[in-house]
C-alpha cells in the first residue's frame, strides 16, 4: 500500500495556506487559508478570468464624487476587498489583505488603512476574525499592528527577515508572522554562492529558530514560513504553525510520495537552548540594523510591493478613462 502523499501528510502537522491570488489553485488544493499581496494581487487583475473583478470596483465608484489620487485609492481598496471576497468563498479559514507598502513606516496611517479594510469587509458580512491585515515588520508596521491587535483586528506581520523583527512581533502580541524563506535562501546563495540544502537552509533555520523561540517562551503569535524556492525547504518546515505555499509547489507535494517527518515540534522548541530577550526601539533598530541580509531584504520589499501598487493604480487610473 503505498503512503500518502506530502501535501496530505503536511496537512496533518501544519496548516496549509495558499499564497496565490489564483482562485482555481485555490480550489484544487484545499488550503485552510489564503495570503495574497500586490505583486500577486497585479498578476490576477491581469488575467482576463480575473478582469471583472477590477472592472466591478471602477464601475461601483462611477458616481463617485472623489477625484484624482482619492478614487484610485478608493477603487483600489476595493480591488482587495472583491479579491478578498472571492477567497473566503473558498477557503473555510482567513484571508490576509495587505496595507499599502507605503504606509510601512507611518503608523497612524496604517492603522487608519486597517481600519478601513476591515469595516469594508464588516459592511459585506465577514466577520473580522476570518481577515488578517498584513502589514511590513518595520518598528513602525509592529507599533501600528500592536494597537489594531487590542482593537481585535488581527494582524499578519510580513516582510519579516530578522530575528528581533520575529521578537519585536512577539511582544506586541501580533496574530501571525510570515518569516520570508526563499528571500533568505537567495540573499545568502547569492552571498556565498552555496546552493544550501536541507536543514543547512538559513531561512529554513530562521524559521525554526523563530518558532522553537516562540514556543519555549509561550508566545501565542503564530509562524508562517511564506517565499518558498523549492519543496525541500517546505518538508523541513513541517510541523510549523502554518506554511503559505505557490500553487507550483502545493502541486510538486501533492505529486511526491513516501513518508513525510515532522522537523518542528514543541518538544524540541522546549528543549532548545534559547535566552529570552526583550527590545524596545532603540535595541531593535540596532539589532536589526546588524542584520545586513534583513535590512536589504526588508528594504527591497517593500519597494517593490510599493512599485506594483503604482503599477496597479495605473491600470486602473487607465480604466477610468
Amino acid at each position: 500500500m503505498s503512503s500518502a502523499n506530502h501535501l496530505d501528510q503536511l496537512k496533518k502537522f501544519t496548516t496549509v495556506v495558499a499564497d496565490t491570488g489564483d482562485f482555481v489553485s485555490m480550489q484544487e488544493y484545499q488550503p485552510q487559508d489564503a495570503t495574497t499581496n500586490p505583486s500577486l494581487i497585479l498578476q490576477a487583475a491581469g488575467k482576463e478570468e480575473y478582469k471583472h473583478l477590477v472592472q466591478k470596483a471602477v464601475d461601483e465608484h462611477k458616481d463617485s464624487d472623489l477625484k484624482g489620487s482619492a478614487l484610485t485609492e478608493s477603487i483600489i481598496d476595493r480591488i482587495l476587498i472583491l479579491f478578498g471576497l472571492e477567497i473566503l468563498k473558498i477557503v473555510p479559514g482567513r484571508v490576509s489583505t495587505e496595507v499599502d507598502a507605503r504606509l510601512s513606516f507611518d503608523t497612524a496611517s496604517t492603522v487608519a488603512k486597517a481600519r478601513q479594510l476591515i469595516a469594508m469587509y464588516e459592511k459585506e458580512g465577514i466577520n473580522r476574525d476570518r481577515i488578517l491585515i498584513k502589514i511590513a515588520s518595520t518598528w513602525e508596521g509592529i507599533r501600528a499592528a500592536e494597537e489594531l491587535e487590542r482593537e481585535g483586528i488581527h494582524c499578519n506581520l510580513t516582510l519579516l527577515f530578522a530575528f528581533a523583527q520575529a521578537v519585536a512581533c512577539a511582544e506586541a502580541k501580533v496574530q501571525l508572522i510570515s518569516p520570508f524563506v526563499g528571500r533568505i535562501y537567495d540573499w545568502y546563495k547569492n552571498d556565498t554562492g552555496i546552493d544550501y540544502k536541507g536543514s543547512e537552509d538559513p531561512g529554513v533555520q530562521s524559521v525554526t529558530q523563530i518558532y522553537n523561540y516562540y514556543k519555549k517562551f509561550g508566545y501565542e503569535t503564530e509562524v508562517m514560513g511564506a517565499s518558498f524556492r523549492n519543496a525541500g525547504q517546505i518538508t523541513e518546515l513541517a510541523g510549523c504553525d502554518l506554511l503559505t505555499i505557490s500553487p507550483g509547489l502545493l502541486e510538486e507535494l501533492q505529486n511526491t510520495e513516501g513518508e513525510l517527518e515532522q522537523k518542528l515540534t514543541p518538544e524540541a522548541a522546549e528543549a532548545s537552548d534559547q535566552e529570552k530577550i526583550s527590545l524596545d526601539e532603540k535595541a531593535f533598530r540596532f539589532m536589526f540594523n546588524e542584520d545586513a541580509m534583513a535590512t536589504e531584504k526588508t528594504a527591497q520589499g517593500i519597494r517593490n510591493f510599493s512599485a506594483d501598487i503604482v503599477k496597479l493604480e495605473k491600470l486602473v487610473e487607465g480604466m477610468i478613462g
